[in-house]
């Protein structure tokens, strides 16, 4: 029979599993607590980066079907929970990893699709979500202006026209 805290702890890593759109497992061996603090700071409040027991992260993640943690939970894991924009979280993870080369990411699941770290790679290398909204806006207003450019162009034609007849008759007047 399992212990009531190691229950409630395989409880709370499931809830954090099912509360998140996408999960970066990583190994943090050789980072100091200050260097860890520093992390969570820098991932921001919509990510809960967790250091947890392997055995327990395995028996969470697979109540919940992630099958992708099974074969990687070796060593001291610690895992970034994500309910924000995962591109921010991401691109924390992968600019504290260059800084600290002793955080190594291992794996990840974004919307129960498994990511390798060369994922991990490419979605931080994304813009954010807000910047590609913006983007995708700027692309559709110009092509409204162009339309309406277009729309406009044979009344403009029209009225040059009539005023270089007028022009033209007044000249042979």
């Amino acid at each position: 029979m399992a212990r009531p805290d190691k229950a409630a702890a395989v409880a709370e890593l499931t809830e954090l599993f099912r509360d998140s759109s996408a999960v970066v497992l990583t190994e943090y061996r050789g980072l100091t607590v200050a260097q860890l603090q520093e992390l969570r700071r820098a991932l921001g409040a919509d990510t809960h980066y967790a250091v947890a027991k392997n055995t327990l992260t395995a028996i969470a993640a697979r109540e919940v079907g992630y099958t992708e943690f099974a074969d990687k939970l070796a060593g001291p894991s610690a895992i970034a929970f994500v309910t924000g924009d995962p591109v921010n979280a991401a691109k924390g993870l992968r600019d504290f990893a260059k800084a600290n080369p002793a955080l190594v990411l291992k794996a990840g699941v974004l919307e129960g699709k498994e990511l390798a770290p060369a994922d991990l790679e490419g979605l931080a290398d994304l813009e954010s979500r807000e910047v590609l909204l913006a983007k995708a806006a700027g692309a559709m207003k110009a092509k409204l202006s162009q339309a309406a450019a277009l729309f406009n162009a044979p009344a403009s034609k029209t009225v040059r026209t009539i005023e270089a007849l007028r022009e033209k008759q007044a000249d042979a007047a």
